[in-house]
């Protein structure tokens, strides 16, 4: 059972976001996994580039 206090708050802990037109992709806060480690809490954000409709390109 995973902690509840590691769960990604961005996904809910499923690992995959959702954009208002239903394109699915990789959490980028947890990179996908739906926890976060103690030691990534700290982690820097990362700039991603996106397309004209603000959709991120993997």
């Amino acid at each position: 059972m995973v902690d509840r206090e590691l769960t990604c708050k961005a996904c809910e802990g499923t690992g995959m976001l959702a954009d208002d037109e239903g394109w699915q992709y990789n959490c980028s806060v947890c990179r996908g996994k739906g926890v976060l480690s103690p030691n990534e809490t700290n982690q820097s954000a990362e700039i991603m580039s996106v397309d004209d409709n603000n959709r991120l390109l993997d």
